[in-house]
């Protein structure tokens, strides 16, 4: 596959970008490189390759969920630094 110049022309102008004719010329060269490596891996067989989401065998390294009951509101009290009527009370910040 190749892109030609119109093509490039006509995309740009979707994109709205103003290319120059060496900006066409450059990007023709570099996008039919890499359609040429896309072809490139295209020939390349998979048959038989376990398809992998992560390729160094990574894991799920999340904890299961162990359900516990909550702290009481006395239990709070006794670590939270200022506790008044069920509610952390902190110091006014906005003036």
């Amino acid at each position: 596959m190749s892109i030609s110049k119109e093509e490039v022309i006509y995309v740009a102008k979707l994109a709205a970008l103003e290319l120059k004719d060496d900006e066409v010329s450059k990007t023709i060269k570099e996008l039919n490189e890499i359609l040429g490596t896309i072809d490139d891996l295209q020939s390349i067989s998979t048959l038989g390759v376990e398809p992998t989401s992560h390729v160094h065998g990574s894991v799920n390294a999340f904890r299961d969920d162990i359900i516990q009951d909550s702290l009481s509101n006395e239990q709070i009290a006794k670590i939270a630094p200022d506790f008044e009527n069920g509610f952390f009370k902190v110091p006014k910040i906005i003036t």
